[in-house]
């Protein structure tokens, strides 16, 4: 009977052991066999694979791509700042020349390695995301109670800096339209040049005069209200370029004006009180997903009127209320990584498209050159005559017609806009990226001669009139 315990329990471990042993075989030969019988379809797979473009995972060399624009971006901008430009002339640079203009003329395999189609792909709609949220940043940043107050002369400045651009940009685009319109029309065309013609950037004007000490003088104030005033006509004008040019019929394109107008009266007269009076009742943690949230729906609604998603973002910010604290805090983080990462996205994906070797010969520098001029001469003017009749001095009214020609990284959005509807060519798109860099460069160096000069008649003057003629001053 004793003996008999040991046996039973040996043919009982045994059995378990058996047990086991097919219950992990079985499996394993199944996986065996199925893995035989799948080799088959593993060459063909790779063979198509490796055929089909992009087909390799696109987000190791991304995060290769994304340090070295984010590293070119920051050094360009300290050399910018230390040549005594903002910071952001030196990103749009940094971007050109890691598009096809330089990396890609010196080293093509480099380029071809670093951005290929499907990483260019994921920079795109990164710095899509990262527009949008710029928009808003804009938006935020405009002084209403400051458009209020100097109302009779920033309107008037603004509006007569960009209706002399805009005539001189029509005439303009009837010299091009036979050379570059291609198959656009030519009011889609020719009102488009005049609204590149018209831009002013709002943000790179407001660190400008930080830069320069001027942000906090009558000059400044004057300078930012007439470019908040012209930044909002700029992209109506350009709401009503793009509705022309995807609306088809005329009863299509008023179509798309009147919800482009019903859409704003919504958000003004009622998602702004909405906003103004629940968003600083929400718990902080929220504030910045809530303002995610609209940003994205703001601009998901113009997209699906038919103009651009950035004119969403852009009313949204106008719109969001801006005293309050908490809500200041929520928007200073998300400016953080829009400024530090999605913004120089945004200059690489634009240096990617401007191919500066299109203008190969004599004749297309000539006509950049022109374009060139003709921006610089009808903003000027424009805005010099305007604050010059409402009373400005002939000192300010020049500083003010030279920070209205800086134009920036809002002419780039235009000209990303532009693109995009294949309004324009890449040829003239590289011309005014050409004008847009010109013309944002010569803002400080001019601010900083017409000041010379002006301090210099000051002081001629003075020794002219005598003492009493200074004091009086």
């Amino acid at each position: 009977m004793d003996s008999a315990q040991p046996e039973a329990r040996r043919a009982v471990t045994l059995r378990r052991v058996l047990t086991g042993a097919v219950l992990v075989a079985v499996p394993l030969v199944v996986v065996v066999v199925v893995l035989g019988f799948g080799s088959a379809y593993d060459q063909g797979h790779a063979a198509t694979a490796t055929a089909a473009p992009g087909g390799a995972d696109p987000y190791p060399r991304l995060l290769v791509a994304l340090p070295v624009i984010l590293a070119a971006c920051h050094l360009a901008g300290l050399a910018a700042r230390r040549l005594g430009q903002p910071a952001v002339i030196g990103e749009i640079i940094a971007g050109v020349l890691l598009g096809p203009s330089l990396l890609g003329l010196l080293w093509p395999a480099g380029f071809a390695w670093l951005f290929p189609g499907n990483v260019v792909s994921i920079i795109n709609v990164l710095a899509q995301l990262g527009l949008i949220f710029f928009m808003y940043l804009v938006g935020s940043e405009i002084d209403l109670d400051a458009v209020r107050r100097r109302g009779f002369t920033a309107v008037t400045v603004s509006q007569v800096s960009i209706a002399l651009p805009m005539v001189s940009g029509i005439v303009l685009a009837l010299g091009l339209y036979p050379v570059f319109g291609g198959d656009v029309g030519f009011l889609s065309f020719g009102l488009f040049i005049a609204v590149s013609m018209s831009v002013t950037a709002f943000p790179v004007l407001a660190r400008i005069l930080t830069d320069r000490g001027l942000a906090k003088t009558a000059l400044g104030a004057l300078a930012l209200t007439c470019a908040a005033v012209d930044d909002v006509a700029a992209w109506c004008l350009l709401a009503v370029v793009i509705a022309i040019s995807q609306g088809g019929s005329g009863n299509e394109v008023f179509l798309t004006i009147a919800l482009t107008l019903v859409f704003v009266l919504v958000m003004v007269y009622a998602v702004r009180p909405v906003l103004a009076k629940w968003l600083p009742r929400v718990p902080e943690s929220a504030v910045l997903a809530i303002l995610l949230a609209g940003i994205m729906l703001s601009a998901l609604a113009t997209e699906e009127i038919g103009i651009h998603p950035i004119f969403g973002a852009f009313l949204f910010g106008v719109i969001a209320p801006r005293k309050d604290p908490v809500v200041s805090r929520a928007a200073g983080k998300l400016g953080s990584v829009t400024v530090t990462l999605l913004l120089p996205l945004f200059f690489a994906y634009t240096g990617l498209r401007t191919q500066f070797g299109l203008l190969g010969e004599a004749s297309l520098w000539a006509w950049c050159a022109l374009i060139t001029a003709v921006a610089v001469f009808g903003k000027w003017v424009g805005s010099t005559a305007a604050a010059r009749l409402t009373g400005v001095g002939w000192r300010d009214s020049l500083s003010l017609g030279a920070l209205m020609n800086c134009r920036g990284l809002t002419e780039l959005v235009v000209l990303n806009v532009g693109l995009q509807l294949k309004v324009i060519s890449p040829t003239v798109f590289a011309m005014l990226v050409i004008m847009t860099l010109v013309s944002t460069v010569a803002t400080a160096p001019a601010l900083a001669l017409i000041s010379r000069f002006g301090k210099k008649s000051e002081k001629d003057t003075e020794k002219t009139a005598g003492p009493a003629a200074a004091e009086s001053r």
